[in-house]
């Protein structure tokens, strides 16, 4: 059932947009992807980012959504379908964390978007310290992805840049309290998504 729907969110987005990918041989094999126990690490954007970033890489998901989407029951049944659960900002949110770890021990993908919330213009934001803690919790390699949109013609252009999986060794902290780890992790993760958005800006405008 939940790969019959990522099928066809998969066909949606096709039809929705033209989709142009940089580094597509760097999708993780089918047999890599089904068996999860990594995370899609994203930029953020619109809100069917998430659907939009999981389509091209097979396997189960699991992401965090803000508790309000899921008060529209169908929606919110919708989304479950696809692996989201919700999580509420604050004192919550160290239980949203335990549920990415146990996710992962399941064998599910996991996907964050650590700026934390969406850009209106597209400009990267500082990566938030819960990839970092989720990372080195699971002991978990991350695949960064880059999504950038652009009107033109009868469908929107999408250019969906993948970089190579960062190995869990480079993502370990030993002392979750420690800031400065925190920091440099969620900063090693932020720093590969934008050279994939200045690989996007520097092979579209060439």
């Amino acid at each position: 059932m939940y790969l019959l729907v990522q099928s066809l969110v998969k066909i949606f987005m096709l039809l929705k947009y033209k989709i142009y990918f940089h580094n597509k041989e760097k999708i993780p094999p089918r047999e890599v992807s089904l068996k999860g126990g990594f995370i899609v690490a994203c930029n953020h954007q619109y809100y069917w980012d998430p659907p939009i970033a999981a389509a091209f890489i097979k396997g189960k998901y699991s992401f965090m959504a803000k508790a309000s989407l899921f008060e529209n029951k169908l929606f919110a049944k919708l989304i479950r379908t696809l692996g989201a659960f919700p999580v509420v900002r604050g004192p919550g949110s160290e239980k949203a964390i335990q549920r990415a770890f146990e996710d992962l021990q399941k064998g599910r993908i996991f996907m964050i978007f650590p700026e934390g919330t969406r850009s209106k213009d597209g400009t990267l934001g500082k990566g938030k310290s819960g990839v970092a803690m989720i990372a080195s919790m699971a002991d978990a390699p991350v695949l960064p992805i880059c999504l950038m949109y652009r009107l033109g013609g009868r469908k929107r252009r999408l250019d969906y840049a993948v970089g190579d999986m960062i190995p869990a060794s480079e993502l370990r902290i030993e002392n979750k309290e420690d800031r400065r780890e925190l920091k440099r992790v969620s900063e090693r993760v932020m720093g590969a998504i934008k050279e994939l958005q200045e690989q996007i800006y520097k092979e579209v405008d060439h």
